[in-house]
């Protein structure tokens, strides 16, 4: 009997899990969508940037009121989704993770114009394997990884007090350094958000089709979506070819 029940939460938890993943794939896909739409399409472009022409006769695409409102929209999601989740449905929680990748693709639409879209598309496929083996390794280690996690989050707030600083400081050193250990917590969060997902799952074993399940697994492909975005960010900042360049 014992067997059985354990079997039965293994096949809901590989289940479980291919739900989250598909979440933050298709999550990942509409926003890589809308950023290259935002790019290409001029009537989208007009509405997130302003070409400018500078005095050596080079033009700057100047990011409109409404680039800022896309780029500063997304905290707003996370808080409605975090601290309002008891009182969202599976259908809102829903409708609000394809919204705010919409508007993370729209503010992520200026990196096509800081870097080349060769090194772009390197950066994300290194980020996919690296992200791939790194959840791999959170999922099947045996390693209790709460600790590293405590300690990831530490180092997470540390990155967002020197991106502050350094937004005024405009040290090309700390950008360095802050990139090198934002990949470093970023995949550390990756590996220990992937194993608190499945534990989680194991101690609630929510129940397939509930609301329950539902929202709980787009707010864990949040989780798993942000890390992704923020690491592919990091390795760009440190392997992106400029376009001036």
């Amino acid at each position: 009997m014992a067997t059985a029940d354990a079997a039965a939460v293994d096949a809901g938890l590989r289940a479980y899990m291919l739900r989250v993943y598909n979440w933050m794939a298709s999550g990942l896909l509409l926003t890589g969508i809308v950023a290259l739409a935002v790019v290409s399409v001029p009537a989208l472009q007009a509405l997130f940037y302003q070409a400018v022409p500078l005095a050596s006769g080079r033009v700057v695409m100047q990011p409109t009121i409404l680039f800022w409102v896309a780029a500063l929209s997304p905290l707003a999601f996370i808080l409605v989704l975090s601290f309002g989740y008891n009182r969202l449905s599976k259908t809102t929680a829903q409708a609000l993770f394809w919204v705010f990748c919409v508007c993370m693709g729209a503010s992520l639409s200026n990196l096509a114009f800081r870097y080349t879209g060769a090194s772009i598309a390197t950066t994300f496929f290194i980020t996919a394997a690296m992200y791939a083996s790194v959840s791999l390794y959170g999922y099947t280690t045996k390693t209790d990884l709460t600790k590293m996690g405590s300690f990831m989050m530490m180092g997470l707030i540390g990155l967002i007090i020197a991106g502050l600083v350094n937004m005024f400081m405009q040290s090309s050193a700390l950008q360095f350094a802050i990139s090198v250990i934002g990949v470093v917590v970023f995949v550390g969060l990756t590996a220990y958000d992937t194993q608190r997902i499945k534990a989680d799952y194991i101690e609630h074993a929510y129940a397939e089709g509930t609301e329950e399940a539902g929202k709980r697994s787009v707010m864990d492909a949040l989780g798993l979506y942000l890390n992704f975005i923020n690491l592919f960010q990091m390795l760009l900042h440190l392997t992106g070819v400029r376009q001036s360049e």
